[in-house]
């Protein structure tokens, strides 16, 4: 392992640690901790750390992956803007969490920070990386969204002004249920294949967009998660995260790599709420809360 490698590899531990810990304080309760190794032999090898926490008095379920593993060929999610690295060997790492509120009033929220080496036949070694945090609100609130994308534009303006733009414009590009014509959520930042500031410059960039992560979302929580629910909103959140489901299986570019790559189907799967429902052909009635959830906060706008 080089030592570009291992500091990634430590900065990732560590945030998984810093998350987590924190996490439980909130909750109340304690993440499972589940080390796997896959070994030599298999399409992919390496190894990884799932924590997991499900049934918490705030979150339902809250889960936050560490992986670290190396493949023969990159799969086709991970060339499909480099092909001249189609079928080179890599090695790839990142924590990755989607954590799902028991609180209807309490957006979900998915976080990933990664990085990707690859070494072309008769080439040098590419190395680059992604990442980026949304959220998935059922009930909107504007200083929610003005809060979590102003902790975005923070985090990634040392980098350069032109960041934050670039990538939450990215991020309302690719967090997009094209089947549906929907957003996702409110959005945040997301970037991927970066390396224009160079291994210590796009290493620095990744790692204060995770380490913003927690400054992003935790203040939300602590306003929505007392809030006054009942059948009503538990039922829509439901049927809203029954679009979560459908987006990280149809359209998600890290499903399909870690899928496709021969990756750990229960780590990778982490992000699924526990429970979820579909309605045919549902009709959200006009002047809702509701009803302002698709119309203000599941359209692209400048939140800032």
């Amino acid at each position: 392992m080089s030592k570009q490698t291992q500091s990634v590899r430590d900065y990732l531990k560590d945030l998984q640690g810093r998350i987590t810990s924190t996490i439980a304080l909130v909750d109340g309760s304690s993440f499972l901790e589940d080390r796997w190794k896959k070994p030599a032999g298999d399409l992919l090898q390496g190894e990884g750390n799932t924590q997991i926490l499900e049934g918490g008095r705030v979150f339902e379920r809250a889960g936050c992956g560490f992986s670290h593993v190396s493949g023969p060929r990159l799969p086709p999610s991970a060339t499909q803007h480099r092909p001249e690295l189609s079928g080179a060997p890599f090695e790839a790492m990142g924590v990755s969490l989607v954590f799902h509120p028991r609180n209807p009033y309490v957006p979900t929220v998915h976080m990933n920070v990664r990085m990707i080496a690859a070494k072309p036949e008769g080439g040098d070694a590419v190395c680059w990386f992604g990442g980026g945090m949304d959220l998935t609100p059922y009930y909107g609130f504007d200083e929610d969204a003005v809060h979590f994308h102003t902790t975005c534009k923070n985090a990634l303006d040392p980098f350069g002004v032109d960041k934050y733009p670039r990538f939450k414009k990215w991020c309302d590009e690719y967090f997009y249920l094209k089947h549906r014509e929907e957003q996702r959520g409110i959005g945040g930042v997301f970037f991927d294949d970066f390396s224009e500031l160079g291994f210590d410059g796009s290493f620095a960039m990744m790692a204060s967009v995770g380490d913003a992560f927690l400054d992003a979302y935790l203040p939300i929580v602590d306003r929505r998660k007392n809030t006054e629910s009942g059948e009503r909103e538990r039922s829509f959140q439901l049927y809203r995260r029954g679009r979560y489901v459908e987006f990280n299986l149809v359209w998600d570019r890290g499903t399909h790599f870690g899928l496709q790559s021969g990756g750990r189907s229960e780590s990778i799967l982490l992000s699924m709420p526990p429970l979820v429902s579909w309605v045919y052909n549902r009709v959200t009635k006009k002047g809702t809360p509701e009803d302002r959830l698709y119309k203000h906060f599941l359209v692209r706008k400048d939140w800032i």
